[in-house]
């Protein structure tokens, strides 16, 4: 098991990171509320506004609009249900609340959560519908079985023993057509051991576990975090939960039985399904999760050089200056490494500053004299990792020109597939990426700790927490 949260006060130590946990942890305190309020309270308001032989006609079969509200209320009370659950676990968790005391939010931080916590706690919800139920599979598979696919191929490269990776052969064994099969069978390789940056709910990092990897998730958002720790740490049984992911909005149903669509979560019950892996005669990896900003947590020299893969999915995207992750992920990866992406490009910071430090700070005096301009001020010592300044946007193409001019060796490149997301397959408005898949290779002849091509910009070390994961 990764350490586990000894409580909140002790674990961190940054007041701003304590307001985000407990932001995180009253969105979905909120969620019922939020929801009811938006979905339901507001449309009986306008129901009611209309003429009253309009609404009557609603009201009545085969439409029963009112009869539809009340339904998704109750359906917005089994999404609370699991809502609840992440908040009352979190609070556990961090040492919030005793073991025997009730899990409820501190009155001090209750209500604290704003517009854009609440839209993540919502997505958070719907997102359990792609990673752990049964019908999201399709998605799963649109996305990781590239991943899956690609390590499969990279096992086979590695050698089948440790005298084989070493070239050491036995002696006595040199020059025969038949040696010797007595004694115990060589043990087997080590497991690759794969970073996911932007591991979001873990259901990545778990299926790379179940196969046999050591697998390492990162991700910065507490409303992942928590979510992705309650359900590979404290669910305790598969369908535990009933979501209804398409509930919250009105628009391009076919049917109401569609909007209604239900689904169990969790899918699988992470504990029994790597039990079961081990008792069919599987070999199953380690797991855990680091909460974390990836550039600031992976830039360093305890991590250069220490990873077999890094799988990027859905994930190049989120970065303001791509160069940086390029960078970071570069030296992460040992020599003969590979980075494996899928995903669009849908540039998260386009049309906003991702970050101010250094940025115009000094204003007035030397404005447009050209004084530090198209620098930012960038200092190492006070890297904020994606907060930093900056940024920009390329298409697939400079992607993979610019993956190249990093030091990479790209073997491998498709575009085109389709990976829908989150997406209501009954749905009258569809809409799927055609995402881009490649895998480029950190070249044999490059140093554990080797920077990429260009001069390198290692970010700072910032104390990572560890969220409680399977290990």
């Amino acid at each position: 098991m990764a350490k586990e949260w000894d409580g909140v006060e002790d674990a961190i130590e940054d007041p701003e990171e304590i307001r985000v946990i407990y932001c995180a942890l009253d969105s979905f305190s909120q969620y019922a509320k939020n929801a009811h309020m938006n979905c339901t309270h507001f449309r009986r308001q306008a129901f009611y506004a209309l003429p009253q032989a309009h609404w009557q006609m609603l009201a009545a079969p085969p439409f029963n609009y009112l009869d539809t509200l009340n339904r998704v209320d109750d359906a917005i009370e089994s999404n609370a249900e699991l809502a609840r659950t992440i908040v009352a676990t979190g609070l556990r968790s961090f040492g919030m609340v005793g073991a025997d005391e009730e899990p409820v939010m501190p009155a001090d931080w209750s209500g604290i959560a704003k517009y854009n916590d609440l839209d993540k706690a919502r997505s958070t919800i719907r997102q359990f519908y792609r990673d752990w139920s049964s019908e999201g599979r399709v998605e799963r598979d649109a996305c990781y079985g590239p991943v899956f696919r690609a390590l499969e191929a990279e096992k086979a490269r590695k050698p089948t023993s440790p005298a084989a990776a070493t070239g050491h052969v036995d002696a006595t064994a040199q020059g025969q057509a038949n040696p010797p099969t007595s004694g115990p069978p060589p043990p087997p390789p080590p497991p690759l051991r794969v970073l996911v940056p932007g591991a979001g709910l873990g259901r990545l990092v778990f299926d790379l576990c179940r196969l046999g990897y050591d697998a390492e998730g990162n991700e910065i958002s507490y409303h992942q975090l928590l979510a992705s720790s309650y359900i590979l740490n404290s669910c305790d049984r598969a369908g535990r939960h009933t979501i209804y992911p398409w509930i919250h909005s009105f628009s391009n149903h076919r049917s109401r039985a569609n909007q209604f669509a239900a689904c169990g979560v969790p899918d699988v019950h992470p504990q029994q399904a790597l039990a079961e892996t081990t008792a069919a005669g599987g070999r199953v990896g380690t797991m855990q999760m680091c909460a974390a900003d990836f550039l600031c947590l992976y830039g360093d020299d305890a991590h250069a050089g220490a990873y077999d893969a890094v799988a990027t999915v859905f994930f190049l995207d989120t970065a303001p200056n791509l160069i940086r992750y390029l960078e970071v992920i570069f030296r992460c990866l040992r020599p003969g490494g590979v980075l494996v992406n899928v995903g669009p490009l849908l540039w998260h910071w386009e049309n906003h500053v991702p970050g101010h430090n250094g940025y115009d700070d000094g204003g007035g005096e030397g404005e447009g004299e050209g004084e530090g301009e198209g620098e930012g001020n960038h200092s190492e010592s006070t890297s904020l990792g994606i907060a930093d300044p900056g940024s920009f946007e390329l298409t697939d193409d400079e992607v993979v020109a610019l993956v190249e001019k990093m030091g990479f060796v790209v073997e491998t490149r498709e575009s085109g597939l389709r990976a829908p997301y989150i997406q209501d397959a009954q749905s009258m408005l569809q809409t799927v990426y055609h995402a881009s898949h490649w895998i480029a290779r950190k070249p044999e002849s490059a140093g554990p700790a080797a920077q990429p091509a260009m001069a390198a910009t290692a970010a700072t070390t910032s104390d990572a927490t560890e969220t409680p994961g399977i290990k």
